[in-house]
């Protein structure tokens, strides 16, 4: 289904429920967006439990609201991507190694497994987990302050 004319609203436990231009209610759909790094706004599924698309939506500001903030909140909940803005500093640079760094959520620090975890994303964008499982994002390499560079530098 490559619709976006539909109605989106939540049931009395949180979930998104989505109506379609005719008639048909598709409860718990969960948005996945087809490009997180690269394009976040354009191309967005919405899915339901068993992976089955039931809607597509070309671009995430084309949405009338009250739909645009109702997936702009479900997907914040579900993604949590923090973007690495300066590495302040690394214990060690041979692997594990304890990063600090400042991010767009705030200062934070941690384990960095292997050099295999950091992955390049694009030209220049870089996905960092650590040893939890969380990703860090770094949207653009070449766009960071030298020190933040030098140490990337020792780990690609």
């Amino acid at each position: 289904m490559a619709s976006t004319t539909f109605t989106l609203s939540r049931d009395t436990f949180g979930k998104l429920v989505m109506t379609a231009e005719d008639g048909q209610i598709f409860e718990g759909v969960a948005p996945v967006r087809a490009f997180p790094i690269q394009s976040p706004d354009e191309g967005i599924s919405l899915v339901l439990g068993n992976g089955k698309e039931v809607a597509w939506i070309e671009c995430l500001y084309a949405l009338p609201e009250p739909a645009r903030s109702l997936l702009q909140e479900e997907l914040e909940g579900r993604e949590f991507m923090p973007e690495i803005a300066r590495v302040k500093s690394v214990s060690s640079f041979a692997t594990p190694c304890t990063w600090h760094v400042d991010t767009d959520r705030g200062e934070t620090q941690f384990v960095l497994k292997g050099e295999e975890d950091i992955r390049r994303i694009g030209a220049t964008s870089l996905l960092i987990a650590d040893n939890h499982g969380i990703h860090f994002l770094i949207r653009d390499m070449f766009n960071i302050d030298k020190t933040t560079r030098k140490i990337l530098d020792r780990f690609l």
